[in-house]
């Protein structure tokens, strides 16, 4: 029968499969290097508040530090019948140094160890993803910048609608990035809260020391109320549902780069590393990168939904069901690293055709609100020459050809006002360079958009920095 830590009050083991169902060791080991710290906190704690001796505080964290390192090494061997990552260092810590690690425990409950551990996780993994935003980040606009000549067609409704910048388009997904880093740093000022000496729910006995332990442990925070200290897991919804957003972004890149890379639009090439072919099809270049984030992204908001509906009806306190908010939160850490790694290498790899694009510009008629504020600007009522222009192309259409293509007598057929400067106002570059109001896809405009862009990264790297010293460091 299984020995477990907290089995005085039982005359029975717990059966074999429950103890498989509730164990949870198999994903929370990825917290050892929380809980060891966790631990050594606690322990300096309890020795500076007389509630154990030096002896038995040091002994205690040279054992902590011996597990740790079997750990890391591979050494270390986790029993499912000692459930989860807190009651597995115990119980090997109680057997390599005697009586001194069975005091360890003394003030704490699992209830807010597990807190403690889950905070200071999400807050370590929390300032990596702010990491990795910044390098997509980084690539998107290094790619912008080498390509802020090209011209490209803007969509509305999938539908071409006016020329723009290539680096104007994929400055708008830095724009999307830098709100997921403030989402994200969020994040982390929810998560660095601490919860240790919460107890069960109520409190302690003991004369403890919390501000101690938040100071050896970085927190900026203490909870106020020990029962909110180990029910909140708002922080982890909250990293959920930031990263549900950021997944989003994401996806609508890849959307757009799927189409890109295909050969109907054929605007970009994606690097051969960063793409597959078919086992049947010799010609296929498949963007799989592109589609396996498209594909995630589901399965990161599927984890906001599940811990919003396992926190949803539980009375305070701690409850079991408490349990499942590790599975998700870990995976969608995984997931969304991965993605945001993966899409820096393959902006960072993407050669952009600007031939294609430039062709894509000229042949199409994006340039009919240019035909239509010429006319405004030669004293036409818009609504009038909104009609004008839309004339202009309904007759190109019925022709065959493209508005630079018609001739000057036909376009003063529409409008005395036209003359032949509206060959150059309709150009692709024209319609690019007038689009000078702040914000906008012109030349000007958008190189002040990659200034701006490098300053916000030099500062969101500067925090995301001193964040990373701040991590716990065993």
């Amino acid at each position: 029968m299984a020995e477990q830590m907290w089995g005085g009050r039982f005359e029975k083991s717990t059966d074999e499969m429950i103890n498989e169902f509730q164990a949870s060791i198999g994903f929370d080991k990825r917290m050892y290097r929380e809980d060891v710290a966790g631990s050594i906190a606690h322990a300096k704690m309890l020795a500076k508040c007389g509630i154990i001796s030096e002896e038995d505080k040091e002994a205690i964290i040279q054992g902590l530090h011996d597990i740790l390192l079997q750990i890391e090494e591979g050494e270390f061997d986790f029993s499912v019948d000692l459930e989860d990552i807190h009651m597995n260092i115990e119980k090997r810590l109680t057997e390599s140094i005697g009586e001194a690690g069975g005091r360890l425990h003394t003030a704490r409950s699992r209830n807010d160890q597990v807190a403690l551990d889950t905070h200071m996780y999400v807050r370590r993994r929390t300032v990596e993803v702010m990491e990795a935003i910044c390098n997509l980040q980084q690539a998107l606009a290094e790619t912008a910048a080498k390509n802020r000549e090209v011209v490209m067609p803007g969509y509305t409704h999938l539908q071409r609608a006016q020329p723009i910048l290539f680096a104007h388009h994929l400055l708008a997904y830095f724009g999307m990035l830098a709100r997921d880093f403030e989402r994200f740093r969020g994040v982390y000022r929810r998560a660095d809260i601490m919860p240790l000496g919460a107890g069960a729910l109520a409190g302690t006995t003991f004369p403890i020391d919390r501000e101690f332990v938040a100071a050896h442990l970085d927190f900026e925070q203490i909870y106020g109320n020990s029962l909110d200290a180990v029910s909140d897991r708002d922080y982890i919804m909250e990293f959920l549902a930031a990263a549900s957003i950021l997944m989003v972004h994401l996806s609508r890149l890849s959307e757009e780069t799927i189409l890109w890379c295909s050969r109907e639009f054929s605007f970009v090439e994606l690097d051969d590393a960063h793409c597959t072919g078919s086992s049947m099809m010799p010609q296929k270049k498949n963007p799989d990168v592109s589609e396996l984030v498209r594909g995630k992204t589901g399965r990161v908001i599927g984890h906001l939904m599940a811990m919003l509906t396992t926190v949803k009806g539980l009375p305070l306190a701690y409850n079991k069901d408490l349990q499942e908010d590790k599975e998700g939160i870990f995976d969608a850490i995984d997931t969304v690293k991965f993605s945001l790694e993966v899409y820096a290498r393959l902006v960072r790899g993407m050669k952009v055709k600007q031939d294609v694009m430039k062709r894509a510009v000229t042949e199409d008629f994006s340039n009919a609100t240019d035909l239509a504020d010429y006319l405004v600007k030669k004293g036409l009522p818009f609504r009038q020459a909104h009609a004008v222009s839309g004339q202009a192309v309904h007759d190109c259409l019925a022709r065959g050809i493209y508005l630079q293509d018609m001739t000057l007598e036909e376009y003063q057929r529409l409008s005395p006002l036209f003359d032949r400067d509206i060959y150059d106002a309709i150009s692709p570059e024209t319609c690019v360079k007038n689009r000078n109001s702040l914000g906008g896809t012109s030349y000007e405009q958008v190189q002040r958009q990659l200034s701006a862009a490098r300053k916000l990264l030099d500062s969101e790297q500067k925090l995301q920095q001193e964040l990373a010293e701040k991590q716990i460091k065993v």
